[in-house]
């Protein structure tokens, strides 16, 4: 049954080059795999492997992923050779982008819930505002801006949702990046502090990361890497805010836009 609902990938992939042979076993094992590496991954891993014995080694085999990889322009810290690995990062460098929804105020205040809204509250303005800096690169035009009390606010990502499946997240434990960017007016001072969580099924704590209050001088940029985490993380906690060190009324406290959590290999 299996190999009967596998044929039609089979028959699909003979009908890729003209002049095959009629029996895919036939074939040089380079010229299969550069006909396999042009079906979906998924495909691959739960269909092409059930085919044969011959298809399941080349599909658990490193040299398949290292040529989808090289086709589709997956580079940089490149993995061992072990083959597992080669799938991973495939899997992991596929699925990569940024977890956080609305991260530069483009919707308003939508994905995020308040934890505090002291002062006047979060605002949303557009950059650079008063007395303040564009961003670095093209493509933000927007930040959240907080008040002359402490504002925080949050946002959970469930990672299996976003496509993350168990066995991946205990045992290959792939790093998860964590990015976000804060920034001052030049005619007030102001108040930054970044908290993240890794949260079990159950909402334990994992591992966390919590910046130091951060006076801010100007515009900057904080990353933090969790690795080696321990099997069991489900959800990331994002929350930061701030406040401004005048105690003006209004939005003279600190700007954040462009936050991150990635999933990478």
């Amino acid at each position: 049954r299996r190999g009967e609902a596998a044929r039609p990938l089979a028959a699909r992939a003979q009908a890729a080059e003209p002049g095959l042979p009629a029996r895919m076993d036939t074939l040089p094992e380079a010229v299969l795999i550069q006909i396999l590496a042009s079906i979906p991954a998924v495909e691959l891993v739960l269909v092409c492997r059930l085919v044969c014995c011959q298809w399941k080694n080349l599909v658990d085999g490193a040299a398949l992923w290292i040529l989808k990889c090289q086709q589709e322009g997956f580079t940089g810290t490149e993995p061992k050779e072990e083959a597992e690995n080669w799938q991973t990062f495939y899997f992991l460098s596929k699925r990569k982008r940024n977890l956080i929804k609305n991260p530069c105020g483009e919707e308003d205040l939508e994905h995020w819930g308040e934890v505090e809204n002291g002062g006047d509250g979060w605002k949303i303005e557009d950059l650079p505002g008063d007395f303040g800096k564009e961003f670095p690169s093209d493509g933000v035009h927007k930040y959240f801006v907080t008040s002359y009390e402490w504002c925080r606010k949050s946002q959970v990502i469930d990672l299996r949702a976003e496509g993350y499946w168990e066995e991946l997240l205990d045992t290959t434990q792939p790093k998860i990046v964590v990015k976000d960017w804060y920034a001052g007016r030049s005619d007030a001072g102001c108040l930054y502090q970044l908290h993240v969580k890794l949260l079990s099924e159950h909402e334990d704590v994992l591992a966390e990361f919590q910046s130091d209050t951060i006076a801010i001088p100007q515009d900057n940029a904080l990353s933090h890497t969790f690795s080696n985490y321990g099997p069991g993380a489900r959800f990331v906690c994002f929350e930061h805010g701030g406040q401004d060190t005048l105690f003006w009324k209004g939005w003279y406290g600190v700007r954040v836009t462009n936050s991150s959590v990635t999933v990478e290999p």
